[in-house]
């Protein structure tokens, strides 16, 4: 916890940092001087043990458990992805998250017609045995919990689990702690922010395997949780609307992109009738710690990469986000060099990882 919790940290540089240097204990140790180097003048400063052990009781007082990456009831799926939280917060009924999951999301301001058809699919996948998950906002979305209440439904807010938003969705914040689940990233007591959202919507696509969009306007959050979910290898369902509605329009446009046209819940189930037969069972034990490369092992006498490595890297860095095989190309430095010094400038809060083993400036 203090290593997830501590500024500039992200999910992929949590576990670079427990595969680069063996223990979460290791890591806070080289925290600050990392952060120095790749700042050349400030530090960063790892959250204290006092301020973790605040946090758990918190969570205890609240009714809240903590489910870290790897333990039997962290979502399966979503432990699959290389940006997966280390630890989610979870309010209300956790054993959901071991069931097949399938995620419904859609406009705000959806139509009549929209919220029917949201409830109604949530309702029929629930009477499947799927678990259906949403984001807790208005429209679609509340539908979608609404119809699957009964069989089982997750939230997943883009504040604490605590944190009602929007206020009108209070009655179903209640309903859901105590019926289903509410699942957050961020720690109690943190207000949802326009930054959190896309954050939140890489965790709705990440934990199913699926996501199906009832309404979406061009330009609407829910296609960004689309876009997550292609990227992370999960189907795509659209339900199709009129093109005179111009809440319909990203959705008609994710079938002309080919998405799987989507009337009722048979069309979704026929889809994943394979991975929901074959879904694997939660893992008994810890696993090992995902990575996208191969990070080395540091010793205590480890070096660090010296002052020219970290210039040429900066040098070849931009707001556009390039691959870190590239950087070790282009820089003619070791993977382990190159791995050392984009750890001393995200901890700096100069570099930020995107999914593929991407990184860029911030």
């Amino acid at each position: 916890m203090r290593l997830c919790r501590t500024e500039t940290i992200g999910p992929i540089t949590f576990y670079a940092m427990l595969r680069r240097f063996g223990s979460a204990r290791a890591a806070l140790n080289m925290v600050p001087r990392l952060a120095r180097r790749g700042e050349r003048s400030q530090t960063v400063t790892p959250v204290t043990r006092a301020a973790a052990e605040v946090e758990l009781a918190a969570l205890n007082r609240a009714g809240a458990r903590m489910i870290c990456w790897g333990e039997p009831l962290y979502p399966s799926a979503l432990a699959a992805i290389e940006d997966a939280p280390p630890f989610l917060t979870v309010l209300g009924r956790a054993e959901l998250l071991s069931r097949p999951i399938v995620a419904i999301v859609g406009a705000r301001n959806a139509s009549a017609i929209g919220r029917r058809i949201s409830r109604e699919l949530a309702a029929s996948l629930g009477e499947a045995g799927i678990v259906v998950v949403s984001g807790l906002a208005r429209g679609i979305d509340a539908a979608a919990h609404l119809g699957a209440l009964e069989t089982g439904s997750v939230a997943v807010v883009a504040g604490g689990v605590d944190v009602v938003y929007p206020e009108e969705n209070r009655g179903l914040h209640e309903a859901l702690a105590r019926q289903g689940a509410i699942l957050a990233e961020l720690p109690l007591g943190t207000e949802p922010q326009a930054r959190h959202f896309p954050r939140r919507n890489r965790i709705i696509s990440g934990m199913a395997l699926g996501v199906v969009v009832v309404e979406a306007a061009a330009r609407s959050g829910s296609l960004i949780t689309a876009r997550c979910a292609l990227d992370q290898g999960r189907d795509v369902f659209a339900v199709p609307g009129s093109p005179l509605d111009p809440r319909c329009r990203g959705c008609n446009d994710l079938l002309r992109r080919g998405a799987i046209l989507t009337e009722n819940a048979e069309d979704v189930l026929s889809q994943l009738a394979a991975q929901v037969r074959n879904a694997p069972p939660p893992p008994a034990r810890l696993a090992s710690i995902p990575t996208t490369t191969d990070w080395p092992r540091a010793e205590p006498t480890h070096p660090i990469a010296d002052d020219n490595g970290l210039d040429m890297v900066l040098e070849r860095l931009g707001p556009t986000p390039v691959a870190v095989d590239e950087l070790v190309r282009q820089c003619h430095l070791s993977a382990a060099a190159v791995a050392t010094l984009l750890l001393e400038l995200e901890l700096a809060g100069r570099v930020e990882r995107h999914p593929g083993n991407l990184v860029s400036l911030r």
